[in-house]
């Protein structure tokens, strides 16, 4: 059957068959829309359909948390909110919780405010934590957005206090954000800490009609981009000194030790793999480099050798001069900024020790954005191109 050019034209014009001039704007128009973060109707949609934003990837980035300031109530809304968790401490709340409430809450926030006060960001009112955790935010939102664009949306939150959880996925899911990249910013994973960011994650989720799909980014302790940055931040500091330090000790957040054995966390395993990859980058001997752990907690005895006491006996061994890193940081914090910094510092000169040098975290350095950036586009293939 031969169809006339007259009739093709007049199906066109009708909106039966191929569509019309005006409908091909009319749907150019909406793609222009979306590109750019507005929301519209679908096409072909009811004209009272609700409108739409265009599809996006959010990228969740997740650390500890910090105190909205230091007086004695923010900092017991803080502590109250952290040493709940039953993740961190996992006693029947029956007997926990009286001694927290009554206690702890009432002595501590006054200690812990004194601690934030020797390390507060005064100029932007903030701990470091939430300065260098939205600096690095910032450089991997820059970074993606020169590989994809506005298709990926960054943000990060904090597991204890603000930006909570729930409120930066409620964001994300109001952005477009159909599926999420979730990286908690801990290199090594343990339940109270990973799993922990895991769990509000998931609670955040509970609270929303329309979820999007997820990844939980894994543990990236031996990443090789991750060991390198680790190893530029020694040399850059070693290359700096005249007398090179005796040891470098590798401090890492402790955990009761019977996480371990009697629960099978991973952590202990991974921190011990951290400082080996470290040294064989290196290229260091046994003899210049250990593991220890800190911010003991609590009467139970925790992973051992405790930092504190084994820099002590570092110095009284002749170890004079030792340098310190915390590779289970991301950012710098209240535990490496006052207590690495501070009453660790003191455990060493008090001994004896005659140099002490405490190597930052990785923070905002461009190798460690790089290292970030690579595990996170690695967790966004299939989703994006």
């Amino acid at each position: 059957m031969r169809i006339s050019t007259s009739s093709f034209e007049g199906l066109t014009q009708s909106g039966i068959g191929l569509p019309s001039a005006e409908m091909m704007k009319r749907d150019t128009m909406k793609d222009v829309q979306n590109k750019g973060g507005i929301a519209t109707c679908p096409a072909h949609a009811p004209k009272d359909h609700p409108r739409v934003k265009p599809r996006r990837i959010g990228v969740l980035l997740a650390n500890l948390g910090t105190p909205d300031a230091t007086d004695y109530w923010s900092m017991r809304r803080y502590l109250s909110e952290f040493l709940s968790d039953k993740r961190v401490i996992d006693y029947p709340a029956w007997k926990w919780q009286p001694i927290l409430q009554g206690i702890i809450l009432s002595i501590r926030p006054f200690k812990s405010g004194k601690n934030y006060q020797s390390i507060w960001n005064n100029d932007l009112n903030e701990s470091p934590l939430m300065t260098i955790t939205r600096d690095q935010t910032s450089a991997i939102r820059a970074s993606l957005a020169g590989m994809f664009g506005e298709q990926v949306m960054v943000d990060f939150c904090m597991r204890y206090g603000n930006p909570s959880t729930v409120s930066k996925v409620r964001e994300m899911v109001a952005a477009g954000c159909d599926r999420i990249v979730f990286m908690p910013l801990y290199p090594q994973y343990a339940g109270a800490t990973s799993a922990t960011a895991n769990d509000q994650l998931f609670r955040a989720l509970m609270q929303e009609k329309w979820q999007p799909a997820v990844r939980i980014v894994p543990p990236y302790f031996e990443e090789p981009a991750y060991i390198d940055a680790l190893a530029a931040s020694v040399r850059r500091v070693y290359d700096t000194m005249a007398e090179k330090p005796d040891v470098l000790v590798c401090s890492y957040h402790g955990l009761p030790k019977r996480y371990l054995t009697e629960a099978g966390d991973p952590y202990h395993c991974q921190c011990v793999k951290t400082t080996r990859l470290l040294r064989e980058r290196l290229g260091w001997t046994t003899d210049q480099i250990i593991t220890t752990f800190q911010s003991k907690f609590g009467p139970e005895e925790w992973l051992q050798p405790y930092t504190v006491e084994e820099v002590a006996r570092l110095a009284e061994r002749g170890k004079k001069r030792i340098a310190v890193i915390a590779p289970a940081f991301s950012a710098d914090c209240i535990e490496t900024l006052e207590e690495i910094n501070e009453e660790i510092r003191e455990s060493f000169e008090h001994a004896g020790g005659e140099s002490f040098t405490y190597i930052p975290c990785l923070n905002d350095d461009t190798a460690h954005i790089e290292a970030l950036t690579g595990v996170i586009v690695e967790n966004l293939k299939g989703w994006i191109g």
